[in-house]
């Protein structure tokens, strides 16, 4: 209580010194608007990902399944955010790392968004969203196998509640789509590409980090060059797999479906510029707070907007899961608030989690945040921010949302 007063006292003051203007510049405010702009962006990509891929068009009831197509969607619109970006600020746009090195990095970016696309054809947006939760467990075993690196104790623990969560959901009841055919079979189908989906992004976190390391890459050039060429690959699968010209002919028949995934796709973009001012402004902390809060506001919304009945043990099995990632979420936090030598906190810079704003870190290190699409991290505050939104933030991940 006494903190929200502080907070209203220091609004006040700024009004009193430079009225509405410099309100808006109060750190209270800036991280209201990140909150705002992440959990709102985010919210309806969510509710329209679900709509364009488990709800039917028309009066046929037709069901879009061009998958390749969504993506290709995101991708460009992320690419032309970037172009338009680099242009009005005059950065360099040139390509940094090696033409095959984008290339590797994209296709798995590719191939773990499609996963998570397709998966709701067989599985609830619940059970996906909570599935998500658990890249966690990817990252580790990834980073463990590519980087040796190692781990402590506590985020063995909080990868085991995670998984036990996620197990407890599943048993708890139903998990299958409400337009896929009821049965065994298809729930394995979508764990099984929820699988996929976490171990590609896991792999691509892991392999990004290991590639682009020593670049020193410009945030939205990366951004450029790792979507034009995530959008060249799924050009070229939907192409010679046929999905470009079906969707083309859906679109034709089903209009409103472009629209909704031209908003998805505007939106998931939003959301990855949002992310990275909230993560180089205010640090790690409350990034993977709001992301974590989003996630679970989703569910709540996908359960009463498309009607997912969850059971007791699925709701609590819930719980388990968002108390884990928020025990992640604070944890960092207060790693990075305790002082080390030479009176510094854990990001090197002597200032509080939600002070002044953060300097570049020490590393370029590009990052695949959450099904959304692709979030370059040169500018984290440490390696204690890059961990926490490799295991806990995600999502969509400028993991674009």
């Amino acid at each position: 209580m006494a903190g929200l007063l502080e907070c209203f006292q220091g609004l006040k003051e700024a009004h009193g010194e430079g009225g509405f203007k410099a309100v808006l510049a109060t750190t209270p405010m800036r991280i209201l608007g990140s909150v705002l702009g992440i959990v709102g962006s985010l919210i309806v990509y969510g509710i329209l990902q679900e709509r364009v891929m488990t709800q039917p068009y028309g009066d046929e009831d037709e069901l879009f399944t061009q998958t390749i197509f969504l993506v290709l969607n995101n991708r460009a619109v992320s690419a032309i955010v970037a172009v338009i970006i680099i242009y009005a600020k005059e950065l360099p746009a040139r390509p940094v790392a090696k033409w095959w090195e984008y290339c590797a990095v994209s296709l798995s970016n590719v191939a773990s968004t499609t996963c998570q696309y397709e998966a709701l054809k067989y599985i609830s947006f619940p059970v996906q969203t909570l599935g998500k939760c658990a890249k966690m467990i990817p990252v580790m075993i990834w980073g463990t196998i590519m980087m040796k690196k190692t781990y402590t104790p506590t985020k063995y623990l909080i990868a085991l509640a995670i998984t036990g969560g996620c197990t407890a959901f599943a048993l708890g009841g139903s998990i299958s789509s409400s337009h896929a055919k009821q049965g065994k079979s298809t729930s394995f189908k979508g764990i099984g590409l929820m699988v996929g989906y976490l171990g590609f992004d896991g792999f691509t976190s892991t392999f990004q980090d290991k590639l682009f390391k020593g670049y020193m890459m410009e945030t939205y050039n990366q951004m450029l060059w790792v979507n034009t060429f995530s959008g060249i690959i799924s050009f070229f699968i939907s192409w010679f797999s046929g999905e470009l010209l079906d969707a083309v002919e859906f679109v034709t028949r089903h209009p409103s479906v472009m629209r909704d995934i031209s908003i998805l796709s505007v939106c998931a973009t939003v959301a990855q510029l949002f992310i990275l001012y909230t993560i180089k402004n205010f640090g790690a902390l409350v990034f993977a707070t709001i992301m974590t809060t989003r996630q679970f506001m989703s569910i709540l919304l996908s359960c009463l907007i498309f009607v997912h009945p969850l059971g007791l043990q699925q709701w609590l099995a819930t719980g388990v899961i968002f108390a884990a990632l928020y025990t992640e979420a604070f944890g960092k936090g207060s790693s990075e608030s305790t002082p080390k030598e030479g009176g510094k906190d854990a990001a090197g810079e002597g200032e509080a989690l939600l002070g002044k704003q953060a300097s570049n870190a020490e590393e370029g290190i590009p990052k695949n945040i959450e099904e959304e699409g692709q979030i370059p991290l040169q500018e984290l505050r440490s390696k204690e921010d890059r961990e926490v939104v490799n295991y806990g933030a995600t999502a969509e991940t400028v993991k674009q949302a």
